[in-house]
């Protein structure tokens, strides 16, 4: 209760909070749109190099290879089973249900940063390595999607000419996945961190620790902000099958990680990393893939699930039952 209550009521989750009250109010307020990106790229800049200087003074373990495993089948994994809860559960037709599918086995990467904080504050240790299981669970859920709706209907991938997607998208859709900027930043960021070392974090200290945790206020601002919006605007197309499914596939998706993180012997830091990176969803990388492969999924659905709903949940009230479940099963 007492890492709930610290989290909940931390600068970083009050500033979300202010913000999405300020957009359901339908306050003037707003941040402007390059300086929110440039926040962004500062911090999954901040998070890879601090992930590569941790990883720079340790081995890689069978445990650390295992870990990376567990994140991408996860990633495969997960998408599957929202897909049929989904089709089970609520009257999405296949391509809707393909495309939120996606989202809730790729990961919320700041999602990932406020747990990463979280977890600081309540003194539990994490390995660095848990910054490359994030950016190596980004794309395997959205392959694994477009594998699961081209097997059960090809028809609805279809584009207009009646052909499955051309090379020439396929080919762009691959570039997507492979080189958004989360993925290319993360990476980076962690090589750099990790060829350059405690040395070379020294020299940028100054910028990278210090001022991390007033920016991810004012990031996290900002993402108040758009998901009060996508409430506003999208919470029509949802019934309550659909919304109730952005609540409780969190905490499906962690609690299956958490088995996971058992089996694996995890450390609580590491554990609950994983377990919040497989309860979070994406709503920057995935969105802008599904545009290309599946331009007939509704994107007031999807992003509203992952950004209007989980992402809200998760930032507030997931992460210290994150925290708390990894301590039942961390090692």
């Amino acid at each position: 209760m007492e890492t709930a209550l610290a989290t909940i009521l931390s600068p970083i989750i009050l500033f979300f909070v202010l913000g999405l009250l300020a957009s359901l109010l339908r306050s003037q307020m707003s941040v402007p749109e390059a300086f929110a990106k440039g926040l962004a790229i500062y911090l999954m800049m901040a998070i890879g190099l601090k992930g590569g200087v941790e990883m720079s003074t340790s081995t890689l373990s069978g445990d650390v290879v295992a870990m990376l495993l567990a994140g991408i089948a996860l990633s495969f994994a997960l998408p599957v089973l929202a897909y049929r809860l989904l089709i089970i559960t609520t009257k999405l037709d296949p391509v809707d249900a393909a495309a939120v599918g996606a989202h809730y086995g790729s990961i919320s990467i700041v999602t990932f940063v406020a747990a990463t904080e979280a977890v600081r504050l309540a003194g539990i240790g994490s390995s660095g390595h848990l910054v490359a299981v994030a950016a190596l669970m980004e794309t395997p859920a959205i392959i694994a999607a477009l594998l699961l709706l081209q097997k059960t209907q090809k028809v609805e991938t279809q584009n207009r000419e009646g052909a499955l997607i051309a090379g020439a998208e396929r080919g762009e859709l691959v570039r997507e996945v492979l080189l958004n900027a989360s993925v290319v930043v993360l990476i980076g960021a962690l090589l750099i961190g990790w060829i350059s070392g405690e040395a070379g974090m020294e020299k940028v200290e100054g910028f990278f620790v210090t001022p991390f945790q007033g920016v991810l206020c004012l990031f996290l601002l900002d993402m108040g902000l758009n998901a009060g919006r996508g409430l506003r605007q999208g919470w029509r197309k949802l019934d309550a099958g659909t919304i109730l499914f952005g609540l409780y596939m969190p905490l499906v998706s962690a609690s299956i990680a958490a088995l996971v993180c058992l089996a694996l012997g995890a450390p609580q830091g590491d554990a609950t990393l994983l377990i919040t990176l497989a309860a979070s969803a994406s709503y920057i990388a995935v969105p802008a893939a599904m545009r290309l492969a599946l331009p007939k999924a509704n994107p007031s659905i999807y992003l509203t699930l992952s950004l209007g709903i989980t992402f809200p949940f998760n930032v507030t009230l997931g992460i210290p039952v994150y925290i708390y479940l990894a301590g039942l099963v961390g090692g």
